[in-house]
């Protein structure tokens, strides 16, 4: 049995791809980075941009569940010739993209600054967000003319931060000391507070109950200010 160092032999095959226990992600591979793949999802017609470090299982299949075969478009929203994690970052800043970092939703907007280790993102419904790189599962661009939740321009205005930027997600979060944030988008009361300090890659944050909690950065997927 040949013995694949990469996935590049999969390419314009049928795959499925595991990301845990209840996330299954199937369609046909369009190409493979050192980091990256390019998946198309025929049922849902979206291209997904997936971060290696994020894929539990690969395999080749005949066809889905539903016995859907698929035919990719020839045009990609995202062409660069040696594809990457930060390329595509980089290449899809301004487009309208829908990004999966955690539970059951996902966050669409617009991704306006690409740092060392995180990116700025800037959606109509939680407004500017911080997101670290590595807990990205997957990236999906749409069409260049397509707007979230069909907003016009006037209703959909990419207001710039007045926030200075770090290069580091680490070194961002200690700009937001003594400032109220929304960790992970909130789901947890342990993750709405004020910021105290950061240190030792540590966040202590003062809850609404006035409780002290101190929180991994290695595990803050996303901050924002309210």
């Amino acid at each position: 049995m040949k013995m694949l160092v990469d996935f590049v032999d999969l390419i314009g095959k049928n795959i499925e791809v595991e990301m845990s226990r209840d996330i299954f992600l199937r369609g046909t591979l369009l190409d493979s980075g050192l980091d990256i793949i390019v998946m198309y999802d025929e049922k849902d017609q979206h291209f997904l941009y997936i971060p290696l470090v994020h894929i539990q299982k690969l395999k080749e299949t005949s066809k889905d569940n539903e016995g859907f075969t698929y035919h990719p478009p020839s045009e990609r929203p995202i062409e660069t010739e040696l594809i990457s994690f930060r390329k595509v970052l980089m290449i899809a800043k301004g487009l309208f993209v829908q990004v999966y970092v955690t539970g059951n939703k996902s966050i669409h907007g617009y991704l306006t600054s690409i740092m060392n280790d995180y990116f700025v993102f800037h959606s109509p419904v939680y407004k500017t967000m911080f997101i670290a790189m590595k807990h990205v599962k997957w990236l999906i661009p749409y069409p260049p003319n397509a707007t979230p939740y069909s907003l016009n321009n006037e209703n959909l205005p990419l207001k710039p931060i007045s926030i200075p930027l770090a290069r580091s997600f680490d070194e961002q979060l200690k700009k937001f000391e003594n400032q109220l944030v929304i960790i992970d988008g909130g789901e947890n009361p342990d993750q709405i507070g004020l910021l105290q300090k950061v240190r030792n890659n540590k966040v202590a944050l003062i809850t609404a109950e006035r409780e002290m909690v101190y929180l991994n950065i290695e595990h803050i997927k996303t901050i924002q200010l309210p």
